[in-house]
């Protein structure tokens, strides 16, 4: 099941909330902010998050969470300015949702983000591999294989492309986005043996990473 984290400090319609979403989606609930940052917002699909609390500001938390995850999140506000509608959206909201509100209706729009969002979820298994692409995880037999951003596009150009010859070109396009003019030769080369490097991928193992002499390199 999915994971919801609802960020409500009112009990009675946490728990309303909560009722609403248990049969589909495996629900945790915070009732401040302080409590929120006890969890780890890596760990779920959905974030419901209010805009006002006691212990400060939904919108100051909004931003605490875009430095460390692009989860989806639905701000629940008791404020129908256009204003603060807008100011959430930019900040990194995905939808909103104006207090009060149909059970029905916030239904629909959790649906509509973990249907609509993640279809796509960016998660890639084959063989001892695992890369989430999207909570930027990846694990080489169980154990995290730390990437640099280079290394990530790297890898992310050829799994989009797995089962096919990805030119050294597209690779260096792709990986040094508006910079690739300035990339000396053979820097594409040293990143993808790096990156096997890190994923175990030697002669002795399964070779992933393939060259494409001439070409460039296959998943």
């Amino acid at each position: 099941m999915k994971k919801i984290l609802i960020i409500e400090d009112d009990k009675k319609l946490s728990n309303g909330i909560h009722l609403a979403l248990r049969n589909d989606y495996y629900c945790s609930q915070a009732y401040s902010l302080m409590s929120a940052r006890e969890f780890d917002v890596k760990q779920f699909d959905l974030i419901l998050l209010d805009i006002n609390f006691p212990d400060g500001s939904g919108m100051d938390y909004l931003m605490e969470i875009r430095r460390k995850s692009n989860v989806p999140v639905i701000l629940l506000t008791a404020n129908n300015m256009e204003i603060d509608i807008v100011s959430g959206l930019e900040q990194g909201a995905d939808d909103y949702i104006t207090k009060p509100f149909s059970l029905m209706v916030l239904r629909a729009r959790v649906n509509v983000q973990l249907r609509g969002s993640r279809q796509d979820t960016g998660i890639f298994k084959d063989g001892d591999y695992y890369f989430d692409f999207y909570k930027m995880e990846f694990l080489y037999k169980g154990s995290p294989v730390y990437l640099s951003r280079t290394e990530q596009r790297i890898l992310h150009c050829l799994i989009e492309n797995r089962g096919k010859s990805v030119s050294r070109n597209q690779l260096v396009d792709e990986t040094w986005q508006g910079e690739a003019e300035f990339v000396e030769g053979h820097a594409l080369t040293v990143a993808v043996n790096r990156l096997r490097k890190k994923l175990g991928i030697s002669k002795n193992h399964p070779e992933y990473i393939k060259t494409v002499y001439g070409v460039g390199y296959i998943w």
